[in-house]
């Protein structure tokens, strides 16, 4: 994809972005043999047409710090149309850059597009994702919405009117809310003012602290610049959204959980005290440990009585069934090992045999109880799997790194869906650099013990978290798509660079 750009209205660049020298991945352009080639051989790209360099000062200084923010992922060029070689270039791709001439940014030859007022966050989410949706502030069904930025953080504490200030900053549930978020901003203007702000940068971690923003979205109410309480209905529709302004309230208390009632139970609950002499009365028992608070453990009770019913019922059968409550009696969950809920252990003869997790149902209960053999084995770790991913731990991270020039590692959980999303396409990555010895995709389990003080150090306050490394020092955070085609652009267009500057030094010789 080809996307020219017209030189940019002369604008205040943000407070962050301000370049004092041009990044060398803005790549210049002269002839129409270059430019086919760099079509040819980039993903996205965008293109400053400029009539003449000291016209073109202002955008490059913009342009310098997309680019950089989307290495890997995008390429920026210039060409400068005032050149005598590059106005060749200019001509037989139609662009006028000259006031009142045909320019504007689109998608290969399709129609032309104009950017008004490209701001630098507008031009990286353009880059990274063309067909995309456009940023929340430049969503025209989001007009009735403020959004806040940094130069009006000082401003909003200060309005008269009742201001509710959401942090709405990507994710599947801040986009979810956008629409309802938005549509009672509409009905509501005039009366109050609903704005918005993307606070995910570092500039902002001090708000953050003062409003306790520990993830998104984080929606927050004031009156008269003062902060007053948390709007917590991330489900709220447009017309709950409106109702509540008019009569703001603070969140319910949550119900408190409701034990597992025990009278009339054919499940027999046990303790940290009566535990051992229950196994030692009962030769077969089969274990359920669970939370008040844990819903997996809320839909398998109801299946978990009606087996110790059947059970029951024929007397002496194959085996009993028993619960424990692991917030209550840790004593027995610790020595278990138990970490997560629910967890079903057989027992018999009062040793522990096999750990079940696949019997969630009535009728698995029964019948494996009827006939007790070994589970499956488990499934098999990211980790113990083959492939070219490296996988470290915190004693030998930073040694294991200092040996590659490149390395992207990804920061995970076992448990967090999106980390099963990316760990294929990450693995397959990894797989396509198996032979460069300079390049290395790794991998930290979080979860673990051992890494945790390691993921705090790194920065990782989710999962996944992918960190760029170059020789062991940690360079920048990636923050491209998370597919196979991207992870290889990414160290693609860094090795792409190393040859650019081998080959200047091979010329300066």
């Amino acid at each position: 994809r080809t996307l020219p750009l017209c030189p940019l209205p002369q604008v205040a660049l943000p407070t962050g972005w301000a370049s004092t020298k041009l990044s060398p991945l803005v790549e210049r352009v002269g002839d129409h043999k270059d430019f086919k080639k760099l079509l040819r051989t980039r993903n996205n790209v965008l293109v400053l047409f400029s009539r003449s360099a000291s016209a073109a000062e202002t955008e490059l200084r913009l342009l310098s710090d997309v680019a950089q923010t989307v290495r890997g992922q995008g390429t920026v060029a210039w060409i400068d149309c005032g050149d005598a070689e590059s106005r060749k270039l200019c001509k037989k791709l139609r662009v006028d850059p000259k006031p009142g001439g045909r320019c504007g940014l689109g998608l290969g030859s399709g129609p032309l597009l104009t950017m008004s007022t490209p701001a630098p966050q507008s031009l990286v989410a353009f880059l990274k994702d063309p067909d995309g949706p456009p940023l929340w502030e430049e969503d025209p069904e989001a007009k009735d919405v403020i959004h806040l930025g940094s130069e009006k953080v000082t401003q909003w504490r200060d309005r008269r009117e009742r201001v509710w200030e959401g942090t709405l900053a990507g994710g599947v549930m801040c986009k979810r809310m956008m629409p309802a978020f938005q549509q009672a901003a509409t009905e509501l203007r005039g009366s109050y003012m609903l704005a918005g702000m993307n606070i995910h940068s570092p500039e902002f971690e001090q708000l953050k602290e003062e409003f306790n923003v520990r993830g998104y979205p984080t929606v927050c109410y004031f009156e008269k610049g003062r902060f007053l309480l948390h709007f917590e209905n991330f489900a709220a529709t447009a017309k709950d959204i409106v109702e509540w302004m008019h009569n703001p309230q603070p969140p319910q208390p949550p119900v408190p959980e409701t034990p597992w009632a025990e009278e009339d139970s054919a499940v027999h609950h046990l303790t940290d005290q009566d535990f051992d002499q229950f196994l030692r009365d009962h030769p077969s028992v089969l274990v359920m440990f669970h939370a008040p608070w844990c819903g997996h453990c809320k839909k398998m009770k109801p299946e978990f009585e009606k087996a110790a019913e059947e059970l029951h019922a024929q007397g002496e059968g194959p085996g009993v069934l028993a619960a424990v409550d692991a917030t209550v009696n840790k004593a027995v969950a610790e020595r278990f090992r138990v970490s997560g809920f629910p967890t079903v252990k057989y027992f018999e003869n009062g040793e522990e045999r096999f750990t079940l997790p696949h019997l969630r149902t009535k009728k698995k209960i029964v019948d494996w109880l009827r006939n007790p053999e070994a589970p499956p084995p488990p499934e098999p770790t990211w980790e113990e799997k083959p492939g070219s991913v490296v996988h470290l731990a915190g004693t030998d991270f930073r040694e294991s790194l200092k040996k590659r020039k490149h390395a992207l590692v990804m920061f995970y959980a076992p448990w967090c869906p999106h980390c099963k999303s990316a760990i294929p396409h990450f693995t397959a990555a990894a797989d396509l650099f198996k032979d460069d010895r300079k390049i290395a995709y790794a991998a930290v389990d979080c979860a673990k013990e051992q890494n945790r003080d390691l993921c705090k150090q790194e920065g990782v306050d989710g999962y996944p978290t992918f960190n760029y490394y170059n020789y062991g020092k940690f360079a920048e955070k990636y923050n491209g798509e998370r597919v196979e085609s991207d992870f290889a652009a990414f160290i693609r267009s860094l090795r792409e660079r190393d040859h650019e500057k081998l080959g200047k030094k091979r010329d300066e010789l």
